[in-house]
């Protein structure tokens, strides 16, 4: 798993019931296809925690996991009983979680899009949640606009964060940018992890997105995970970044 920081769930209240596996994408659909690789190397999204046994995993895939002609190596083993190209929700301790797909037929400049059949989805999903259960959203590009020149931003986010504006506490969570960037709209909160593969330039620091060529000294430095912690009855998630040179 090693495009983006994953946002790391500690989420206090879910331990044993629910986890995301990563905002980011794995590279399974090109490894899918190497039945050569051994199978450690092709299931480069097993997490192994201590004293943590059986839990339910939740991956979200990025654009490299849809590669194949038929999009189905990462949905056949990651995203069993998912909806379309594998989008998913699910409740657990009192927060409705949502996995988002927008990596699938990207837009010019290779912005993210989730289209109208999701779109549609996601509204029905919403109805009938009480305003204040806690919304956690998953996307590998960020739904909000960061950077279009870029392709970092969802051309139709905006309708989706339409959906979920109106509840009092929403967490939007992304990968995609390798880097730490947050940003509060209302009660909606955006927030873009570090990578654990390699660092990319800030926006419009350099002439297009991709691997930044920096110091041996300072690359830990600039890859690293996020934590997110929930405690019922709090209005906000508590999500720490933390660099791997720690």
């Amino acid at each position: 798993m090693h495009d983006l920081g994953r946002h790391r769930r500690t989420l206090d209240d879910f331990r044993r019931r629910a986890a995301f596996a990563g905002a980011g994408r794995c590279r399974e659909g090109r490894r899918a296809r190497r039945p050569d690789l051994p199978a450690d190397f092709r299931q480069p999204c097993r997490l192994r925690q201590a004293g943590q046994s059986q839990r339910t995993r939740n991956a979200r895939g990025g654009e490299h996991d849809f590669l194949d002609e038929e999009v189905k190596f990462y949905k056949d083993r990651y995203g069993k009983d998912t909806k379309g190209p594998g989008y998913y929700s699910f409740d657990a301790g009192g927060a409705h979680f949502i996995g988002l797909v927008n990596v699938v037929d990207l837009k010019a400049g290779g912005l993210g899009n989730l289209g109208a059949e999701q779109l549609e989805w996601l509204e029905d999903d919403l109805k009938g949640k009480s305003k204040s259960t806690p919304i956690v959203v998953f996307a590998h590009i960020p739904l909000w606009t960061v950077y279009p020149q870029w392709g970092w931003g969802t051309e139709d986010g905006a309708k989706a964060l339409e959906y979920l504006k109106g509840f009092g506490s929403v967490t939007v969570l992304n990968g995609h940018i390798h880097q730490v960037m947050q940003k509060v709209e209302g009660n909606v909160t955006f927030h873009t992890a570090r990578s654990t593969a390699f660092p990319q330039p800030a926006p419009g620091t350099a002439p297009s997105p991709g691997p930044m060529k920096v110091e041996d000294s300072k690359l830990r430095g600039l890859l690293g995970i996020a934590s997110v912690n929930f405690k019922q009855g709090d209005q906000r998630l508590a999500i720490i970044d933390t660099p791997l040179q720690g």
